[in-house]
């Protein structure tokens, strides 16, 4: 069940790469805790959003984004705002899984150790596991920590990619088609640890899969060529949509 307390407030939030404009004065509300997914078809702007709130944006040469994107209250492009430390509150998981070419417990550790997060090794050990452990990944790999990230299966290289985002104890989680490269057993492994994680963390998706937006999201948004088109509980935008565009898109109508 998703938490009432509002996570991020975007008012006409504008990207724009050059003169072409991605997005046209986005205005939502995402809630804390929970599970926001935006749909709509290929180029329509949600991965483009998606990375505003982690200001991934900022890394894209030409990239400009204009209006106002406050996480929990506090302006994220606050000149006093480090995007380093912004990034390790808001952490990314991308459509394919990249693990550091390190060791299975380096990969987890590596975050904790930047950010002077535990002080022994006992402590970053403990951190390890229980990152392992909330990502549904610690029996699979507990005997095998020294060997390779990369070597594990794309499934499990996923998994461990989430287990690394949560071990600098984020508050929230973004999630770009992060089933898309996985296969039907892989991807039901992820989205039952969505199930799992959204009680803790604030996770906003991207997912071209309607049917997974409706599994695994309390609130789902539909974007059309660059425009929020409508934004409410999943059950409601998949059963009784409010615009046309959205029961358009939803039959399979446009995309």
């Amino acid at each position: 069940m998703t938490d009432s307390k509002t996570k991020f407030v975007c008012r006409d939030v504008k990207v724009a790469y050059g003169d072409f404009e991605a997005l046209h004065g986005i205005d939502i509300d995402i809630p804390d805790r929970g599970v926001t997914s935006f749909i709509g078809p290929s180029g329509c702007g949600k991965s483009t959003f998606l990375r505003c709130f982690n200001r991934m944006n900022d890394t894209i040469e030409g990239c400009k984004v204009t209006g106002s994107l406050r996480m929990d209250g506090q302006d994220i492009h606050d000149p006093s705002l480090d995007p380093v430390l912004l990034r390790a509150r808001v952490g990314m998981v991308f459509q394919k899984p990249n693990p550091f070419p390190k060791s299975i417990y380096d990969n987890i550790a590596y975050g904790p150790r930047i950010h002077g997060l535990t002080s022994t090794k006992d402590e970053l050990d403990a951190l390890v596991e229980t990152s392992l452990r909330r990502a549904g990944l610690w029996n699979e790999v507990k005997d095998r920590l020294k060997l390779s990230g990369t070597g594990l299966s794309g499934g499990q290289q996923q998994r461990l990619v989430i287990a690394r985002a949560i071990a600098v104890n984020p508050e929230v989680i973004l999630m770009d088609e992060p089933a898309s490269a996985l296969d039907p057993i892989a991807t039901a492994k992820l989205e039952d640890l969505i199930d799992e994680l959204k009680e803790r963390y604030c996770i906003i998706i991207v997912t071209h899969s309607m049917a997974q937006a409706a599994r695994v999201s309390d609130k789902t948004a539909f974007f059309y060529m660059g425009n929020l088109i409508e934004f409410d509980d999943t059950e409601r935008v998949f059963t009784r949509p409010k615009n046309s565009q959205t029961q358009d898109y939803i039959e399979g109508r446009t995309g």
